[in-house]
């Protein structure tokens, strides 16, 4: 794998380390959140939770754990889910994990406006190609996204890099800012 300068280490080996946790799972999971804290801190000031983890042993400054979160509510899309939450200032970044269906580019302007045609249109286009898509960022601004093709399921197939879900990031994103104003209690479900 090819490392990028502009890559925070810490986040990207939270984002692999969860679509590696995903794929033992198999498919056709529902999507799932993840706050990502500071491990450090997360020893310091839970011990206890810390030892549930399994870190309780040295661990390296500034790696980050993922605390899944609950279920999204039933019927809704992360997409629908995500302009509602707002984290609290104790965690560094989240994540996300979705599975969805693309679509070759030759299919833009081929796609129907309705949402219900649009995944009917997809689920039959011959090059549609399910992929299972972890996105993760970070209050400091940092990206990273790792992708596995349905097609292509092997761990050495996963690719990686800072900004290959640019839309998923940017709402990712939107749930880390104004926390300040948050108090330390969770988030707005």
């Amino acid at each position: 794998m090819d490392y990028e300068l502009d890559v925070d280490p810490a986040l990207a080996a939270a984002v692999l380390e969860l679509e590696k946790h995903h794929a033992s799972a198999g498919w056709d999971q529902p999507a799932r959140l993840y706050a990502l804290v500071d491990t450090a801190q997360l020893v310091e000031q839970e011990p206890g939770l810390a030892a549930q983890l399994g870190l309780d042993q040295p661990i390296e400054r500034g790696s980050l754990t993922p605390v899944e979160q609950e279920a999204l509510p039933a019927g809704q899309q992360l997409e629908e889910v995500l302009p509602g939450i707002v984290w609290p200032a104790v965690v560094t970044g989240c994540a996300a994990v979705v599975e969805r269906l693309v679509l070759p580019p030759a299919a833009d302007g081929q796609v129907p406006e309705d949402p219900a045609a649009a995944l009917e249109f997809a689920r039959e286009h011959p090059d549609a190609e399910e992929v299972r898509i972890v996105a993760g960022v970070t209050r400091h601004g940092a990206a990273y996204c790792a992708l596995r093709l349905r097609s292509e399921d092997d761990d050495m197939a996963v690719m990686g890099g800072p900004d290959l879900v640019p839309g998923l990031l940017e709402l990712l994103r939107g749930t880390l800012e104004d926390a300040e104003d948050e108090p330390m209690g969770g988030n707005d479900e």
